[in-house]
């Protein structure tokens, strides 16, 4: 695996980590405070950071926005404003465990959706392993989110308003990481902060608006006491940490086979449980394993020997249906 690779992975790799608790820290702050509320705080100190990361590491030039401050706007509105409101709306909306549950299984519906993406975007259709890659991932990750049992997904089925709210919310996700491939001669942190920046200014207009109309209410100090914490974890490491990471890994893997890691984030929540001591049963077990085998049968795919072997088998099986109808 080349260096490039290898860190693309770990950055991949430390984003859905940093996402893993993600969904069952909100199930605690949605019950305190509108995921519009949240989600504007949430961003707007982001944003601050974001920028101040990037001044230190690549001085004030890096804040020039070259002409491209339209598209900075539309892909950081997309992915800061429109996965944060849709996903965690959606999610409030189911409640409890199932919310949770049910935003993790249609997230994880990202890999698909960039693949079919990239696809319209750029007209190349996404290999064959990859697909059959996202297939068994999004197996592994119904496995294990429903704990082996998939008679759940019944259940699912009978909230489809909601669940087209969280599926809206990752479609706007995959919009924004295709979106970062649009700026390859900016780092990805460039990327990151500035589209931060932006989605943040149209997180707050949405919420002003909002207020102003009565739709939201402003929170109250007693609000802001009980998800101080929760926001701690949304803002440095599922925000800060995890947006770059994220942003970086893609870059550095393609936007097609760098979603596909977003399969690991239920498993990683099933590690956390694991380790507080939470009876972990077999189907869950197996779903992990399933996405595990999935993220290395694509990546090993993607290497020259691989493929040319299996380019080799195809056409030794081509040859040979030819020669057996010759000899008929």
């Amino acid at each position: 695996m080349g260096s490039r690779v290898f860190l693309g992975v770990l950055m991949c790799v430390l984003a859905v980590t940093s996402w893993g608790a993600m969904f069952p820290v909100m199930e605690h702050a949605l019950k305190f405070m509108d995921p519009f509320y949240l989600t504007a705080i949430r961003y707007g100190i982001a944003s601050i950071l974001f920028l101040a990361i990037l001044f230190v590491f690549e001085g004030r030039q890096a804040f020039s926005l070259e002409g491209r401050g339209i598209s900075l706007w539309v892909y950081g509105t997309l992915g800061f404003a429109g996965f944060g409101f849709l996903v965690f709306w959606g999610q409030q909306k189911i409640s409890g465990h199932d919310g949770v549950v049910v935003a993790a299984v249609i997230v994880a519906t990202l890999p698909l959706l960039a693949a079919f993406v990239t696809w319209f975007a750029s007209g190349k259709k996404p290999a064959s392993y990859t697909m059959l890659s996202l297939v068994l991932a999004l197996t592994g990750v119904l496995l294990v989110v429903t704990k082996g049992n998939l008679s759940l997904l019944k259940s699912m089925g009978s909230r489809i308003a909601e669940e087209a709210i969280i599926l809206a919310g990752a479609f706007c996700w995959v919009i924004y990481t295709w979106g970062g491939n649009q700026f390859s001669g900016w780092s990805p942190l460039r990327y990151t902060a500035l589209s931060c920046v932006f989605g943040s200014l149209s997180i707050d207009g949405i919420v002003w608006v909002g207020t102003m109309a009565g739709w939201l209410r402003l929170p109250n100090w007693g609000q802001l006491h009980e998800v101080t914490w929760d926001l701690g974890y949304m803002i440095l490491l599922a925000g800060i940490l995890g947006v770059f990471a994220w942003n970086a890994g893609n870059r550095l893997l393609g936007t097609v086979n760098g979603v596909l890691f977003i399969n690991l984030t239920p498993v990683t929540a099933l590690g956390i449980s694991a380790m507080k001591g939470e009876p972990v049963i077999s189907g869950e077990v197996w779903g992990s394993l399933l996405v595990i085998f999935a993220l290395i049968f694509n990546n090993l795919c993607q290497r020259p020997v691989v493929r040319s072997f299996f380019l080799r088998r195809a056409e030794s099986g081509l040859k040979g249906r030819e020669n057996a109808g010759c000899d008929q």
